[in-house]
C-alpha cells in the first residue's frame, strides 16, 4: 500500500501500487478538500509519507543522534534525526518553517515547539542543549518546566514533553 499527500490540504490517501502498471496515469479526488490531482505510476516517483521518510533514515547513519517520539493516542511513532545546530522541533503544518517537524494532531504541540542545539564542547564531543521555543503549554525536560530562558544540557536517554507528546533523546555513539 502506498499513501499520496493531497497538495492542498496535506490529506494522505492510500491506495494499491501493485493494481497498477508503470507509466500508468491515476487521479485522486481528495475526500477532505475535494481537490483532483494526477500522479503517474514508474516514471516519477510517488512521495513516501513522512512515516516512511523516517523509517528510510533510521537505516543511515545517525552519527549526530536522534529524537524517538513515542507513540501517543494522536499519532504514531517517529524517529527524527538531528542535525549540527539549532533542530527546531513542533507540530507539522503545511507552510510551517521548522526542520524537525513532528506529524501529529495533538493540538496541544506548537508548530515551533522547542529547539534542541547540537554542537561540539570545548573537548570536541557532541553535547545538547534544550530550550523552549517559546510554546504556549510549555516544554518539560524530566518534568520540569523550562522558562523561556532557561538552557538545559541533555544526555542519553533525556526524557522531554511537549503538550501530550514524549520525545527522547538517543545521543550519537561516538568513537573515542
Amino acid at each position: 500500500m502506498k499513501k499520496v499527500r493531497c497538495p492542498k490540504c496535506d490529506h494522505y490517501i492510500t491506495f494499491d501500487e501493485t493494481q497498477y502498471e508503470p507509466g500508468q496515469q491515476l487521479v485522486f479526488q481528495c475526500p477532505n478538500c475535494q481537490r483532483q490531482f494526477g500522479i503517474r505510476m514508474g516514471t516519477s516517483s510517488v512521495r513516501n509519507t513522512r512515516k516512511e521518510e523516517i523509517i528510510d533514515e533510521q537505516a543511515h547513519s545517525q552519527e549526530l543522534g536522534a529524537i524517538i517520539v513515542v507513540e501517543n493516542v494522536f499519532h504514531y511513532k517517529q524517529v527524527i534525526p538531528l542535525d549540527m545546530g539549532d533542530n527546531v522541533f513542533g507540530r507539522y503544518v503545511k507552510g510551517t518553517n521548522i526542520n524537525k517537524p513532528i506529524e501529529t494532531v495533538d493540538p496541544s504541540v506548537d508548530t515551533k515547539h522547542c529547539i534542541i542545539r547540537v554542537q561540539r564542547d570545548k573537548k570536541g564531543r557532541l553535547a545538547y542543549i534544550l530550550r523552549d521555543a517559546p510554546s504556549n503549554t510549555g516544554t518539560f525536560y524530566m518534568n520540569s518546566i523550562l522558562r523561556d530562558q532557561d538552557r538545559v544540557r541533555l544526555s542519553e536517554g533525556s526524557i522531554i514533553t511537549i503538550g501530550a507528546t514524549t520525545l527522547i533523546l538517543r545521543t550519537a555513539e561516538e568513537k573515542e
